[in-house]
């Protein structure tokens, strides 16, 4: 936190306090405790990258989350993650996490949406013999049929519920082309009635892939530490989100070496450089989701009966 923040914090004070002699060094710790206090009396402190708990479809009651229905909410996010080796540096979850607090943001921003439970379970390669990311401890992989289901079945619950709009945002490449057959095959499905519709938002992960990795190549950083997996990038844009998800004290010995899962260097990254990518996925899917929702409903309108031309 920068001083002008802190002085702001310290004026405030009462003058009983100033008497204590206590130095910034120890107001600032004993300022820290107060705003935990805070934390455990049920007080909102938001951190950096945090959005509110108000578009969590789980953190509402079903009445709450009917009425917001009713007062134009008919967007739903299903954030997928994915639990998988990330580098010696950052933890099995960082899919998982990154995908919920971006697919807040964009949720935030859009207006009328909510964000589902994130998908967490994932194909990640073969399990026996190990492929891909099995082939180092914690990484969770299943069957790509299981995880087609899983995707059809919450696409359908929402539109049961009355959802107009389901997207699914994927924070992990490997199962892209999976999200966009589902997608697909339900929209075909439900041809006959456009009272619902998928997408599969892929801009969300490839804003990762083009617009942020020119934003850090203008930077003066080289591709190879870039990377495509635990390396700078992927790196910067899970400190800009969660710090807490990666391991810094790692940081200074991280090198390139695919053996230890790390493809790419992250040594140079930071929560600064991070942010670029936030801001490229999230700009980049807002646009997308606006676009098509424009798209569809245009389309429900000139033929509200689904029937083919």
């Amino acid at each position: 936190t920068d001083d002008n923040r802190w002085m702001t914090i310290l004026r405030s004070f009462p003058v009983f306090l100033r008497p204590l002699g206590l130095n910034r060094r120890h107001m600032r710790a004993l300022i820290g405790g107060l705003l935990s206090a805070c934390v455990l009396l049920g007080q909102p402190v938001r951190a950096a990258g945090q959005v509110s708990a108000g578009v969590y479809l789980e953190n509402m009651t079903w009445t709450e989350l009917r009425d917001r229905m009713a007062q134009g909410t008919t967007t739903v996010l299903i954030p997928i993650g994915g639990t998988e080796q990330n580098g010696p540096h950052m933890v099995l979850g960082k899919h998982n996490t990154r995908a919920r607090l971006l697919a807040g943001q964009i949720a935030e921003r859009l207006g009328n949406a909510v964000v589902a439970p994130v998908v967490s379970y994932v194909p990640e390669g073969a399990v026996r013999p190990p492929t891909q990311h099995m082939r180092f401890a914690g990484t969770v992989s299943i069957p790509d049929a299981a995880f087609e289901g899983l995707l059809e079945g919450a696409a359908r619950s929402f539109k049961q519920h009355g959802f107009r709009h389901v997207v699914f945002l994927g924070d992990h490449g490997g199962y892209q082309a999976l999200e966009d057959k589902v997608a697909k095959r339900l929209n075909q499905d439900w041809s006959a009635d456009p009272s619902c519709r998928v997408l599969a938002l892929l801009d969300y992960y490839r804003a990762t892939q083009t617009g942020y990795v020119k934003d850090l190549l203008a930077k003066g950083f080289a591709q190879e530490d870039i990377g495509t997996h635990a390396g700078l990038a992927d790196t910067s844009l899970t400190l800009a989100l969660d710090p807490a998800l990666v391991r810094e004290g790692l940081l200074r010995e991280a090198r390139v070496d695919p053996n230890r899962g790390v493809y790419g260097n992250p040594r140079h990254a930071s929560a600064e450089l991070g942010q670029l990518g936030v801001r490229r996925v999230v700009d980049t899917s807002v646009q997308s989701v606006r676009d098509w929702i424009a798209t569809t409903d245009d389309s429900a309108k000139s033929n509200p009966q689904g029937a083919k031309k």
